[in-house]
């Protein structure tokens, strides 16, 4: 395992991602120049944790196999095998965090966004319309670090992206839902859709804030949205 995974039979495979939660690390988000008028960033993900333990363990076992050379004054070529390691392992571990920093999964009100790369970019984007299903797995192991699949089937040439080791991925999946229940309303109401997802953002925060008890924010939520 290695963080979120995107399969696409065009892009192939691209650096993993998970939820914001758990280890995190500082990275860049998404460009807001990219995003379309009125359109609003839901999650911005960067790559889980598990995204750095294969070059994290090689680094601490190099290290602990460097010590051991040197305390049982081993062969002068043995000590430079060891420090040979301690640097590939440190590079592998700095290429993996240029990658956690450069990749985004994002849901916004209009899309899924999938985005990599720090010198030459590539990405994917689904927009929510064309979204047909998404469905999660966890696994014993994804469940005991919080990870755990995702995969969106589209219309279209798209088809289906799955991606691995997302943290959270049902919350995720509700996300995903919730974005799509809000664009479908916003493209019934038409120009009024702005107007309707400020509405919602007002409801949401009365519930965060315990204004409104969840089977409140349900119901007034429902009726914005059969108008």
């Amino acid at each position: 395992m290695s963080g979120l995974m995107c399969r696409h039979p065009t892009l192939g495979r691209a650096p993993t991602l998970g939820w914001g939660g758990g280890a995190t690390f500082a990275g860049v988000p998404y460009p807001t120049k990219l995003l379309n008028d009125y359109e609003t960033v839901a999650l911005d993900l960067h790559p889980h944790w598990w995204h750095f333990a294969e070059p994290g363990l090689a680094l601490v076992a190099s290290i602990v196999f460097g010590i051991v050379m040197l305390s049982v004054d081993a062969a002068q070529w043995l000590k430079y095998v060891a420090l040979a390691l301690i640097v590939g392992s440190a590079v592998w571990l700095g290429i993996r965090y240029i990658q956690y920093a450069t990749t985004n999964f994002v849901i916004t009100s209009d899309r899924v966004i999938f985005r990599t790369g720090f010198v030459a970019k590539r990405g994917i984007e689904i927009p929510l319309e064309r979204v047909n299903s998404v469905h999660f797995n966890q696994g014993i192991f994804e469940r005991l670090i919080g990870a755990g699949d995702l995969l969106i089937e589209s219309g279209g040439e798209i088809g289906q992206q799955r991606f691995t080791d997302i943290k959270d991925p049902d919350k995720v999946q509700n996300l995903i839902h919730s974005q799509m229940e809000l664009n479908d309303a916003r493209m019934r109401h038409g120009t009024g859709g702005a107007d309707l997802s400020a509405q919602l953002e007002r409801l949401e925060g009365l519930r965060d804030r315990g204004t409104l008890s969840p089977e409140e924010f349900d119901a007034q939520k429902r009726r914005l949205l059969e108008g």
